[in-house]
């Protein structure tokens, strides 16, 4: 009894897709057909049987190589005397491989070799050795041979059916990559359009001279990226008015006689489309592209390339349309025309083809080819080398120029030749026109064998290959996203074509136009940070126009230049810095923002310029909570047991901090720039105000003071049980600080029973001291002083007082002025308890029940104008000094202050430490009126924007509001303004009102 045939030849893969039990494919190779199997020894009948059979097992399907090749034979037995094809097969192993693959994978290709038995000889070896030449020429002799037919779109037909059959039988067996194989079919079509133009210019009357008309090929076929079945796109150019009529109908035979041929021309793309007429002068094409065209248009003249007819008309055609192309990025609607196009395409494709489409689909290779085009139009307007029409040789263009990082093309290309070897698969298959990947399982059992795809334990070939084409387009449409919605598009795109290219002229030119005072300078930066071939100057070449259009904007664009150079110099060797500005959203223009607008942001940078990754993420430009902060922060110190190198970490984590705040504050009035809360984050909103500004700062305040203590107190522990704390006063106390300043503090101390008060005082002041002195070390980040000059009898009073001291000095010594500072005390941090103590002994203090009494207003009246007499500095300006000056800082917060004096005892509502919530509940009390209520609160917060603004525009600290210059506009577009005039006027008349209004409180 004979095994089964199915046990030996399911090994060579025949019987799998029709699962006959490998009965068809034996009666195939028995004796009745090919010869080459002895069914009842379930044997190969030769060495050079099991050689054939192998090379069929290969096949992206054995049944259907098998089946062709049967019929193959068939038919040249009879057609042709003697027969061949079995022989030349067995001797030659080029032609078997090469035969084999195709018929397994393209049933259409097998039918014509079916149908034409003898031309299965053009893929033969040659009798030097090598393979048949596939470069897409056409052998218009051979195809003579090979076919009866003597008609020249006939003998045309067949010549172009034998050099598609070489491409892709050396595509199939690797004698051809993906690039080779698309330049092939590329040139293929190009001798097709230049065979059928000869046949129609041929078929003219006799004495009709010859046109001067122009094939442009477009499309796929421009860039030299053809695929198997396509339309071949093509515009038709004629070089006058006289040749117009003889060269529509050249162009109009041309069409036909490649679409008996090949495939179908498609001319749409020409002005107007297809209600355009077919043939256009030069001058016309020149003059609609002038006036009428739309950007699309220019993304197609991408690929525009001489095919066919008149190529040097067709040069022409391209270089006079050349400077249209690369300008048309500048039009305002440009980028957003590039990228509406495409969420058109995919909206056009059927929702049920959606997924499976790897041509229009999302993360297809539209995907690739609009993000790269756009590139192309934006950045190729001052690099030409970015002016190739090809896909892959615009993408490497633009890795090489910087414009892509490498990981990024490099995903890119491994996507695109991906997915358009599936495409090839698809077509080669039945030689239609498809991208569609299959839903059938024999169907996909047959592309994933064609691709090469094989089963790994616990996985099919199909399931490999879904998920290489998951991962693909999972990467392609991140990466197309990434690219297509980059930011900095539209900016580059603003941005003049003269000002993309940086040669010293222009560049020199362009700083004088941008208004730099020194331009020899800026240009010395330039070259500085553009010389020399590496991928990191090229990348600067990107970035620097639109970077010095940014600098610009602002008063002293050399030194936001100057601070960009500083930054790149201490960066510009990491990998990650140029990439995160080229790639990652907004940061560029952010960054020349921070940089040019302020000195403390920028000098934060340049002692910690990795924080400049916090410009990438909208979350990181949100102020952390106060909690957040102090785990993190004590966290830092606690990895360290030396005091010194605690708290730097802890300084390094507050620098970081104050870069975020800073940062976020000098973007928050930045139109599109500004940080936007992200849905569903639970990171704190972006900083809204001023009063957001002043608790973040506060909050990083508390955070290190809270490290400190820690440190402090692990450094000089003291005895066991001691309690200590920290009270905040002054702005830290109303969550009201600034970039400056210091903390105001009170420092509180308990001792534990039974011990010593001299050993208890002396460890507290040692506390207190080595929590001065560990926060006063130098150290390459912005000082925090600690003032405890608040503290009861000031300098002359000792640092540390004991909660039972305090009790004694508040009862019986405390002034009305003390009781004033004490509006803002609140515990901050060390002994939560001991806090809380403080506080409740501090209350009746400055919450007196009864209020004040006549002469303590009368005591505050005098304090406020001996104040304002004395402390405003020699030669401020009173109506412009945003602290003491008239309606500024302490105009408003002697008022608010003075009314929680008098009745917070009665309403519970004032008794809080920050000044515009108090103000507010006494505006709701009936205390204040509210006109005046309302005056104070926009005197206090412009005057407290202003500071913070003059703070972050010069770097040190300053009150002072100018009435002209730089600094003066810096302030006014750091907050949002236009005109430093009108922004003037608009200071003077609130900073009035206040004062008024602050007035009428302190008279009543």
């Amino acid at each position: 009894m004979t095994r089964p045939a199915r046990g030996r030849l399911a090994r060579y893969g025949f019987g799998t897709a029709q699962s006959d039990g490998g009965s068809r494919a034996a009666d195939l190779l028995g004796p009745d057909g090919l010869g080459l199997w002895r069914i009842e020894e379930q044997e190969p009948v030769d060495e050079r049987a099991a050689e054939l059979l192998a090379a069929l097992a290969r096949a992206a399907d054995p049944d259907l190589a098998l089946r062709q090749l049967h019929r193959l034979v068939e038919a040249e037995r009879r057609s042709v005397d003697p027969p061949a094809l079995l022989d030349a097969v067995h001797a030659d192993p080029g032609l078997r491989r090469r035969l084999v693959a195709v018929l397994g994978a393209s049933s259409a290709l097998g039918d014509h070799l079916v149908a034409n038995p003898e031309q299965w000889t053009v893929l033969a070896t040659a009798p030097d050795g090598l393979a048949p030449t596939a470069d897409g020429r056409l052998d218009l002799a051979a195809a003579g041979r090979l076919t009866a037919a003597t008609a020249p779109v006939a003998v045309l037909r067949q010549a172009y059916r034998l050099a598609l059959l070489r491409i892709a039988a050396a595509d199939l067996t690797g004698g051809r990559g993906l690039e080779q194989t698309m330049a092939a079919l590329s040139a293929l079509a190009d001798a097709t359009l230049a065979a059928a133009y000869e046949i129609a210019v041929d078929e003219l009357p006799a004495g009709t001279p010859r046109p001067r008309l122009a094939v442009v090929a477009m499309g796929k076929c421009g860039g030299d990226e053809l695929n198997y079945v396509s339309d071949v796109d093509v515009i038709f150019v004629a070089a006058d008015d006289a040749d117009l009529g003889v060269a529509t109908t050249v162009a109009a035979r041309l069409i036909n006689v490649c679409g008996l041929v090949a495939w179908p021309v498609d001319a749409a793309l020409r002005p107007e489309g297809n209600r355009g007429p077919l043939v256009r002068t030069l001058a016309s094409h020149l003059a609609y592209y002038q006036r009428w065209a739309r950007t699309w248009e220019f993304q197609a003249l991408l690929k525009a390339r001489p095919a066919a007819g008149d190529l040097a008309l067709a040069r022409e055609w391209i270089e006079a349309l050349a400077p249209l192309v690369w300008t048309a990025a500048e039009r305002p609607e440009a980028v957003s025309d590039v990228r509406s196009m495409r969420r058109r395409i995919i909206d056009n494709v059927p929702p049920k083809e959606l997924e499976r489409e790897i041509k229009r689909g999302p993360g297809g290779l539209r995907d690739i080819e609009f993000a790269v085009q756009l590139l192309q139009l934006v950045h190729g307007r001052g690099d030409e080398s970015l002016r190739v029409p090809g896909t892959i040789p615009a993408l490497r263009a633009l890795v090489t120029g910087g414009y892509v990082g490498r990981a990024d093309g490099e995903a890119l290309l491994r996507g695109y030749r991906f997915l358009r070897a599936v495409e090839h698969r698809l077509q080669l298959q039945g030689l239609r026109r498809t991208h569609t990947v299959p839903t059938d399982p024999a169907a996909l059992r047959w592309l994933a064998a064609a691709l090469g795809c094989t089963a790994t334990p616990g996985r099919s070939a199909v399931e490999s290959f879904r998920a290489e084409w998951v991962a693909h387009a999972t990467e392609v449409r991140r990466l197309h996203a990434k690219l297509l919605y980059r930011p900095l598009l539209e900016s580059v795109a603003r941005v003049p074509a003269d000002g993309l290219r940086l040669t010293p002229e222009a560049a020199r030119h362009r700083l004088e136009i941008l208004g730099f005072a020194d331009p020899a300078g800026a240009l010395r930066h330039l070259q500085a940070l553009t010389g020399g071939v590496s991928r990191t100057a090229a990348i600067q070449r990107t970035l620097l126009p639109v970077l010095l259009s940014e600098f610009a904007d602002a008063p002293e664009p050399d030194r936001g230049l100057l601070n960009y150079r500083q930054v790149s110099d201490k960066l510009g060797s990491t990998p990650w810095y140029l990439r995160l500005l080229r790639d990652s959203g907004p940061v560029a223009r952010r960054l020349a923002r921070v940089l040019s607008s302020s000195r403390y942001a920028a000098d934060l940078l340049a002692r910690e310029p990795e924080a400049l990754r916090l410009l990438a993420e909208e979350s990181e430009l949100a102020p952390r909570t106060r909690e957040v902060l102090c785990d993190g922060f004590a966290a830092a110190a606690g990895r360290y047991a030396d005091p010194e190198q605690a708290i730097r970490a802890v300084r390094a984590l507050r620098r970081r901090e104050l870069v975020r705040i800073a940062c976020a504050d000098l973007l928050s009035r930045a139109g599109g720039l500004a940080p936007r809360p992200e849905r569903g984050s639970e990171a704190a909103a972006p900083l809204a105000d001023v009063t957001g500004v002043g608790t973040a700062l506060s909050d990083v305040t508390d955070a290190t003071l809270t490290a400190a203590l820690r440190t402090a107190r692990a450094a000089k522990p003291g005895p066991p049980g001691l309690r200590f704390a920290v009270i905040g006063m002054g702005r830290l106390g109303g969550y009201e600080s600034n970039y400056l300043s210091d903390a105001d503090v009170l420092f509180v101390y308990d001792q534990p029973a039974g011990a010593d008060e001299q050993a208890a005082s002396a460890a507290a002041h040692g506390i207190a001291e080595e929590l001065r002195r560990l926060l006063g070390v130098p150290a390459p980040d912005p000082p925090l002083g600690v003032d405890a000059d608040l503290r009861p009898e000031g300098r002359q009073g000792p640092l540390v007082r004991s909660l039972a001291a305090y009790a004694q000095y508040y009862a019986r010594w405390s002034k009305v002025w003390e009781a004033q500072a004490l509006l803002r005390a609140r515990f901050v941090c060390g002994d939560a308890d001991l806090g809380a103590e403080f506080e409740a002994l501090i209350d009746p203090v400055r919450w007196p029940a009864d209020g004040l009494s006549r002469e303590q207003v009368v005591e505050i009246r005098r304090i406020k104008a001996r104040v304002e007499n004395e402390r405003l500095p020699r030669g401020a300006d009173p109506a412009t000094h945003t602290k003491l000056g008239r309606g500024g800082l302490a105009d408003v917060e002697w008022a608010v202050q003075l009314l929680q004096l008098r009745h917070a005892g009665a309403y519970p509502r004032l008794r809080g430490t920050r000044t515009l919530d108090a103000l507010a509940a006494a505006r709701e009390a009936g205390l204040v009126d509210p006109a005046d209520a309302a005056g104070m609160a926009a005197g206090w917060t412009l005057a407290a924007q202003v500071r913070n603004a003059l703070m972050l525009v010069r770097g040190r600290a300053g009150d002072q509001l100018p009435r002209h210059g730089v600094e003066l506009a810096g302030v006014v577009r750091l907050l949002g303004r236009d005109d430093p005039g009108e922004f003037l006027d608009e200071y003077l008349r609130t900073a009035r009102r206040s004062r008024a209004a602050m007035e009428r409180v302190l008279e009543a």
